[in-house]
């Protein structure tokens, strides 16, 4: 199964030779279930020519916000409304969870309480289980699309993780980001973060999280189109 991964930002360049760009972030999370991976620079201005280019399509996080004036912007929104209507499943990671809830009618803001940086318990809807993964975000869905349902919520982030029926899968997390990344993160992008907050996230790294299992959830949305969250 092809999968395209929709890159929309990079790795800063002090970590970039360490792990790689977002997208080898997400090859490694989806390593060795039977998925081949095409990466699309789409904040290059490089598009897939056509929505059945991929059997699948995974949109990566981001710096930028999904409401600023970047040339690619609209170009990807028309390119993820194209693929929900041709219901190719499409799977959102941060700002990939923001600009497909913007495309499709929905409210995305740089939010008023403030940043949600290091590890965080959501807390899934249907399971009721507390799901830590690592999160880097101040921008937020505030209004979801009318087609969307919420599968997963904090008390920071209420629209933490949404479904579109068998269609899309969208995360504001990072199952992608291990501890050792956001460390490093943490330290390159430092200046654009509270001091209190960059703190707080760094206590908060060690132990177990969810990466694995949300890219087992992943998976079976990619391959089955169900969404067990």
């Amino acid at each position: 199964m092809k999968i395209g991964i929709l890159q929309t930002g990079r790795s800063p360049d002090e970590i970039a030779g360490k792990y790689g760009q977002y997208d080898t972030l997400f090859r490694k999370l989806l390593a060795d279930r039977g998925f081949e991976f095409d990466t699309y620079a789409v904040l290059d201005n490089v598009l897939p020519e056509s929505v059945s280019a991929a059997d699948g399509w995974l949109i990566t996080g981001s710096k930028y916000g999904v409401y600023e004036d970047h040339p690619w912007i609209a170009p990807l929104e028309s390119f993820l409304r194209d693929a929900y209507a041709a219901d190719i499943p499409i799977i959102g990671v941060c700002f990939g969870h923001q600009i497909l809830a913007q495309a499709l009618g929905g409210k995305v803001e740089k939010f008023a309480g403030g940043w949600s940086v290091g590890k965080v318990a959501y807390q899934t809807t249907k399971n009721k289980m507390p799901t830590e993964l690592m999160a880097f975000h101040q921008d937020q869905v505030v209004t979801p699309p009318d087609d969307a349902e919420v599968i997963g919520s904090t008390d920071f982030c209420q629209f933490a993780m949404l479904a579109y029926g068998n269609k899309a899968l969208t995360v504001q997390p990072h199952p992608e980001f291990t501890a050792e990344f956001m460390a490093d993160l943490l330290l390159a992008r430092g200046d654009m973060l509270p001091a209190d907050v960059i703190q707080q996230a760094q206590e908060n790294l060690a132990g177990d999280n969810a990466n694995a299992v949300l890219a087992d959830h992943f998976e079976r949305f990619f391959k089955t189109r169900e969404i067990t969250l």
